[in-house]
């Protein structure tokens, strides 16, 4: 990961992508989100939805566990250069997450994460505030998820 006063505004990153198969879906939905158009593929036909599609916050878990990938590949990188890496603290929150299109049995979404806004924190002054919009495109072009989190990032020591 980046110091802080490294990145800036614009700045993009390609997390990766995730195929959702209905055994994932339904495993998934058993566990956290047992509606019925997540758990059972003839509900979810008669549903709006129309066909079994994933639950929201799976989409969303998928983009953590891909973050969280991305972060340590980043880190094993600069470490194998030699550089230092800063470290990430807590994430105080996000807002304006939502769920924009279904995801459906066997999609394919590509998730990605862009930094909107960076300021330095006034209550921990070796350390910047990083917001960034997380999001989720389909192979078919559309934005499936987004959301908006902030997370405190090291400053560069000195």
């Amino acid at each position: 990961m980046k110091y802080f006063d490294e990145v800036r505004v614009g700045d993009k990153f390609e997390l990766g992508s995730h195929r959702f198969t209905a055994t994932e879906i339904k495993t998934f939905a058993g566990r956290f989100d047992p509606q019925r158009f997540h758990m059972d593929e003839d509900e979810a036909a008669r549903s709006h939805f129309g066909a079994l599609c994933a639950s929201g916050w799976h989409t969303v878990a998928v983009w953590m566990k891909l973050l969280v990938a991305y972060r340590k590949r980043a880190a094993e990188a600069a470490q194998l250069r030699g550089e230092p890496v800063a470290r990430i603290g807590p994430a105080p929150g996000f807002r304006n997450l939502k769920w924009l299109k279904p995801v459906f049995v066997d999609d394919t979404v590509v998730y990605m994460s862009e930094v909107i806004e960076t300021r330095l924190s006034a209550s921990r002054p070796d350390w910047g505030l990083i917001t960034s919009r997380a999001s989720g495109v389909n192979q078919h072009g559309e934005t499936v998820m987004s959301f908006e989190g902030v997370a405190f990032v090291e400053r560069r020591p000195g």
